[in-house]
């Protein structure tokens, strides 16, 4: 009779165990849809602001189409993109395209002092260092996440119940990458 009990409590403990550990990685997981949907929001702001950009920026530089066109075709693919995959790869694209547009307007002294472009570019700013910001809570989440359904014994349930590693936001942009070069 003292065996049942002991062979019973060793089951429930298990049980437990398992439940505990299962609702752990839901957690998880669901953090990470979080910080993905955090990002979104950013993401879709930013894609809201870039049209207004670019029509400022239209009127003062005519010649720089190339430039303004690129701008467009990135985040009409930003938009467009369905996977986070897909979604980091445009986004990564529609930086550095914005980054060529700001460094192009530079040339135009009208367009730097046009209230319009400078509020847009501050709205954009502002919008980035969201961006920045969700994107290190995503990964902390990612972190978090694939370190529970790589580790023993939550891997074994994760497996058992089709837990993935979720994807880093990571910096694809080689010019992220760099150290400024500060020169006097």
């Amino acid at each position: 009779m003292m065996t049942l009990w002991i062979v019973l409590g060793a089951v429930v403990v298990v049980a437990l165990m398992l439940i505990g550990t299962y609702n752990g990685l839901v957690q998880l997981r669901v953090s990470v849809q979080n910080g993905w949907s955090q990002i979104d929001v950013q993401l879709k702001r930013r894609h809201d602001l870039i049209p207004n950009l670019v029509e400022t920026a239209k009127g003062y530089m005519a010649h720089e189409r190339g430039t303004l066109e690129s701008v467009t075709k990135a985040r009409q693919m930003a938009v467009d993109a369905s996977s986070i995959k897909d979604k980091l790869a445009a986004e990564n694209m529609l930086t550095s395209t914005l980054r060529s547009l700001m460094a192009v307007s530079e040339n135009y002294p009208n367009l730097k002092a046009d209230q319009t472009m400078l509020r847009l570019q501050e709205e954009l700013t502002s919008t980035e260092n969201k961006i920045s910001f969700a994107r290190q809570y995503y990964n902390d989440e990612v972190n978090r996440l694939n370190a529970a359904v790589q580790s023993f014994p939550s891997n074994v349930i994760a497996a058992q119940f089709g837990f993935k590693n979720a994807e880093f936001f990571e910096v694809e942009v080689p010019e992220e990458r760099t150290v400024p070069q500060v020169k006097f």
